[in-house]
């Protein structure tokens, strides 16, 4: 059976082998990647530093945990780096040994992939499209009495790009506090949400010593090929054991120098923001022009629609726009997510208009 292959973000290669198109040509709108690209002054400071490569990093990694608590406002010392928020995920499971763990979906499936690695029992609360895929607070607290070892959260929440509010994440965590829950909260998109302060648990540290937020500089700093993730949490114990077990030198000399470097350049943090959330306040207002999608509210880079028009697939839809170059992701995949959608995030002005122009054309 010939079945086509499903894609995700990054997979630019095979789409080229299985459509034919040089990946050089495709606009990604699937990865979620800034559009900007490297700060060309990160660029420039990296290429004048490269004999950094014939020195070991700092162990510690102390100047970069110091800018990435400049950059949060927390203390260095309730800081870790790692190599990539995804080594941080498998270290923070495997340190608290779950043996039930409940996510928050639809969302990111590396969460379960790192959980199938231990004894845990998986559990899904799924958030409601018909309510826009914002958490009913109150219920979801009743589904935690259950007793759970291990919360999973993604905020905001990839792929429907909702958000949970800080002051409802204060709620959250004191009930896992009362059950003794950990709480692991994924912030990688938290930097492009309208108020980071009214979305962002960090404040919350000096509160709560069951949570552990997980950033990288993946998407916002479009640098995806660093591997340079950091966590941040207020239970020193739990922090000491994180870094007793991660492998020595986790993040090369580069990802430290060039990390660091990222999170002070203030200009390229103002443009970004300034581009993304212009762009995407322009596509939901043209997406909800379109009468056979319905389309969700966003806080993130991307944006999740439905397909409403009688016939047309999520897959159908992807293949539309990537025979126009266009790369969208099929949501097909995700768990708990069940209907015809598609995400896409916000690229440069001209591209994000091509693709509105695109879907106008199959959704009239």
């Amino acid at each position: 059976m010939n079945t086509k292959p499903e894609f995700h973000g990054s997979d630019l290669e095979k789409i080229e082998e299985y459509y034919g198109i040089p990946k050089e040509s495709i606009v990604c709108f699937g990865a979620n990647v800034n559009p900007l690209g490297l700060s060309e002054k990160v660029r420039q400071e990296i290429a004048a530093n490269l004999d950094i490569i014939s020195t070991y990093p700092d162990r510690e990694y102390t100047s970069l945990r110091n800018a990435i608590g400049q950059y949060c406002k927390v203390p260095p010392s309730s800081v870790v780096v790692g190599n990539g928020s995804t080594e941080l995920i498998s270290l923070l499971i495997e340190q608290r040994c779950p043996k039930k763990t409940l996510i928050l979906g639809p969302t990111y499936s590396e969460y379960a992939r790192e959980l199938s690695f231990s004894d845990s029992i998986q559990e899904y609360y799924h958030l409601n499209p018909n309510d826009g895929f914002r958490l009913n607070v109150p219920d979801f607290l009743e589904k935690l009495e259950e007793g759970f070892d291990l919360l999973i959260i993604c905020n905001p929440n990839n792929p429907t790009s909702s958000v949970i509010r800080t002051e409802d994440m204060r709620r959250i965590l004191t009930a896992c506090h009362e059950a003794d829950t950990f709480v692991m909260i994924d912030e990688t998109y938290v930097e492009f949400a309208p108020d980071i302060g009214a979305v962002s648990a960090v404040s919350l540290i000096g509160e709560f010593s069951n949570f552990m937020v997980l950033r990288g500089v993946s998407k916002f700093f479009a640098a995806p090929g660093l591997r340079l993730g950091y966590g941040v949490t207020g239970n020193e114990a739990f922090l000491k054991r994180v870094r007793e077990h991660q492998i020595p030198w986790a993040l090369n000399s580069i990802g430290a120098f060039a990390g660091e470097r990222m999170l002070q350049d203030s200009r390229y943090i103002q443009h970004t923001r300034t581009l993304i959330l212009g762009e995407r306040t322009r596509m939901l207002e043209e997406l909800r022009k379109i009468r056979l999608i319905k389309v969700f509210d966003a806080y993130a880079n991307f944006i999740l629609i439905q397909i409403l028009k009688e016939g047309l697939t999520a897959s159908g839809l992807f293949e539309a726009c990537i025979r126009r170059g266009l790369m969208i992701r099929d949501c097909s995949s995700f768990q708990c997510l069940e209907g015809e959608y598609v995400r896409f995030c916000m690229m440069l002005p001209e591209d994000n208009t091509r693709l509105l122009d695109t879907l106008k054309e199959f959704l009239k």
